[in-house]
C-alpha cells in the first residue's frame, strides 16, 4: 500500500478518548494522560494515533503527529461504503453496513468519530464485543481498510464490472 503524505492534505483532528493514569510514589500521585486521536480529510483518507504525556494538550499533539504517520485510503461508493464488512482487532469487532442516501451516520462513540473523519455520510454500524475505544477504533479502521470497490475486484479477477455485478 502506498504511503500517504499528510503534508499535502487538509486534515481535521478529532479526539476520541482521553485516559488519565496515575502512579503512586513516595511524594503522592503522578498523573499522566493518553489521548486517542483520529484525523481525516473527509474524502476517504483517515488515520489514528495515540499520544501520551504529562499534560492533555501535549498528549493530543503527540496523538495527531502519530495519526498523520498512519493514514489509510478507504474505498467509498458515493456517500456510503461499497459493501457490508466486519472489522476485527483483538476483542473489538465492528459491523458496518451501507445505507441509502439520507440515512445518516448510525454509529456510536469511537466508530462515529472514525466514520465522520473518513467522510461517510450514510452508514449503519454496530460495535460488538469490546467497548474499549482503542480496540474499537482499530477494528473500524481494519474493516474500512478491507473495503474494495467493484472496479478493484474486477481488475483483480480480470473481468469486467458487469460480469461481477
Amino acid at each position: 500500500m502506498a504511503i500517504i503524505d499528510a503534508s499535502t492534505l487538509e486534515l481535521k483532528e478529532r479526539v476520541v478518548a482521553i485516559n488519565r493514569v496515575s502512579k503512586t510514589v513516595k511524594g503522592g500521585r503522578i498523573f499522566k494522560f493518553a489521548a486517542l486521536v483520529v484525523v481525516g480529510d473527509g474524502n476517504g483518507i483517515v488515520g489514528f494515533g495515540i499520544g501520551k504525556a504529562g499534560e492533555v494538550p501535549d498528549a493530543i499533539r503527540k496523538g495527531i503527529e502519530d495519526a498523520k504517520k498512519n493514514l489509510i485510503k478507504v474505498a467509498l461508493k458515493g456517500t456510503t461504503i461499497p459493501h457490508e464488512v466486519t472489522g476485527i482487532y483483538g476483542a473489538g469487532k465492528v459491523l458496518m453496513k451501507p445505507a441509502a442516501a439520507g440515512t445518516g451516520v448510525i454509529a456510536g462513540g469511537p466508530v462515529r468519530t472514525v466514520v465522520e473523519a473518513v467522510g461517510i455520510k450514510d452508514i449503519r454500524t454496530k460495535a460488538l464485543r469490546s467497548n474499549n475505544p482503542c480496540n474499537v477504533v482499530r477494528a473500524t479502521l481494519a474493516g474500512l481498510a478491507s473495503l474494495r470497490t467493484a472496479e478493484e475486484v474486477a481488475a483483480i479477477r480480470g473481468k469486467s464490472v458487469k460480469e461481477i455485478l
